[in-house]
């Protein structure tokens, strides 16, 4: 009896041991994963700048959110970052003193970044509100100048306002040309930060760097004027032959085109309703409180917009649209009287 005792006692014994050791493996076989970074795309990103901020590339956060599409994100998506830092790079700075003309948003554009990104780097109170002479920390090229010399091809960052064409005239080559080098599927859709390999397959000269090239109505010195480009769907304001300000733009489609020609503005409200279309056609509307009207032609202005964010492709009744920040911009900017452009 006394040995049976004691055998069960052993195996009493082996179990505990074993039992107890299921929770005395070491801490490093089991390691705690990292929480993940979690960033809410704002108004303006593109998956190129969020991906410059947190030091990582477009594919990898593609690849982490099951992105099929690289160039398209929008404002509230969440996102995961594949990346081990717990906050943004702030990476290498320059100092950019602040000229005649420019805005934060221009700065962002041109630097590749966003305005909330200025902001906090500069620790600014109100970001609209910048000033000539201020001195402001931009981000550095991460690697030389925008157009880097590699062989027989260049390497070019777009900018704010560029379009392929105006690109390939840079550079004495052609659009298609840069479609084929660069796989562009829809060589229509550019964003601020494309990279793209520009073929130079000719040996004709880079243009001059002259911004948006020679205005296409020339005016005295000083003088405001907006050049509206009904083929690229862009903006450009001018004082005398220099570029202030540019934006993308939705004009009139194909039923409904926006008139060519050269008018001035007549007539300037805060606010406006607007109502037109035919409801036996199906395309009546009325929409009230359009921000930032300036009337030029009858009932034709520009004005901002809510009910869409499809700047870059024609979508009005003929009307210039742009977005509400470039609206208010412009409106503040342009005197009634202000030359208005529009061509092809």
């Amino acid at each position: 009896m006394h040995t049976r005792a004691i055998s069960k006692g052993v195996i009493a014994l082996v179990v505990l041991v074993l039992f107890l050791g299921q929770f005395s493996t070491p801490a490093s076989a089991s390691p705690r994963t990292a929480d993940p970074v979690i960033h809410v795309v704002q108004w303006g990103e593109t998956l190129y700048l969020i991906s410059r901020r947190y030091g990582t590339t477009t594919t990898a956060i593609a690849s982490a959110n099951s992105l099929r599409n690289l160039n398209f994100v929008y404002a509230g998506q969440r996102l995961v970052i594949p990346t081990s830092a717990s906050a943004p790079s702030v990476g290498s700075t320059s100092v950019y003193i602040v000229r005649r003309g420019d805005t934060l948003r221009i700065l962002a554009a041109r630097y590749g970044t966003t305005v909330s990104y200025l902001t906090s780097l500069n620790g600014l109170r109100n970001p609209n509100f910048i000033w000539v002479g201020q001195r402001l920390r931009v981000p550095s090229p991460s690697s030389g100048t925008p157009d880097e010399n590699q062989g027989s091809t260049i390497v070019h960052v777009v900018q704010r306002g560029e379009y392929l064409a105006q690109i390939a005239r840079k550079y004495g080559t052609t659009a298609s040309a840069i479609a084929r080098a660069n796989n562009l599927v829809n060589p229509s859709l550019l964003y601020v930060g494309h990279r793209l390999i520009i073929p130079l397959g000719g040996t004709n000269p880079p243009a001059s760097d002259t911004p948006g090239g020679t205005p296409s109505s020339p005016a005295s010195p000083g003088e405001k004027w907006i050049d509206v480009n009904l083929s690229t769907q862009t903006l450009r304001a001018y004082e005398g032959n220099a570029v202030v300000y540019t934006a993308r733009v939705s004009t009139g489609i194909s039923r409904y085109p926006t008139p060519a020609g050269t008018y001035r503005i007549q007539r300037k409200y805060w606010y406006d309703d607007m109502t037109g279309g035919s409801r036996a056609r199906g395309d009546y509307y009325y929409l009230p409180n359009v921000p930032y009207c300036m009337y030029y032609y009858a009932g034709y202005s520009l004005h901002g917009t809510f009910w869409h964010s499809n700047f870059g492709t024609p979508m009005s009744h003929g009307c210039t649209n742009l977005s509400i920040p470039d609206a208010a911009w412009l409106f503040n900017w342009a005197p009634l009287g202000t030359k208005v452009v529009n061509h092809y």
